[in-house]
């Protein structure tokens, strides 16, 4: 199994992809301040879900990890929050955005709770 079949991963991965798409739309002098910052949070959700996928053989570092996965979505909301406050975005499009961000907070704690799950089995 991959960390790519895992449904976090892959919601994270699309939801990734949207906020880089719309934040195409961000103007040019939000570069280095709120796009950079939105679309480097949300990739960074699924970089720590690999990384914690490939350290499952030990409990807490595979929890670690998704507790830093965990973080950085919720500070993509904050930006979610911040684009809507700018009017970068609308309030549908920050609905829809939250709605799945808190999606993949749901599966990030399932995993959390459930490391058997995810073939942990050691705990050092």
């Amino acid at each position: 199994m991959s960390f790519k079949t895992l449904i976090a991963y892959q919601k994270s991965f699309n939801l990734a992809m949207e906020v880089f798409t719309i934040s195409k739309k961000f103007p040019s002098d939000e570069k280095f301040a709120l796009t950079s910052q939105i679309v480097r949070s949300s990739r960074r959700v699924c970089s720590a879900i690999a990384e914690a996928y490939r350290k499952r053989d030990y409990v807490k570092h595979f929890k670690s990890k998704l507790t830093d996965a965990d973080s950085e979505n919720s500070e993509t909301q904050l930006w979610f929050d911040f684009a809507l406050a700018c009017n970068y975005i609308s309030n549908d499009d920050h609905s829809k955005l939250h709605a799945k961000s808190e999606e993949v907070g749901k599966l990030l704690n399932y995993m959390i709770n459930n490391p058997e799950k995810f073939g942990c089995s050691k705990t050092i």
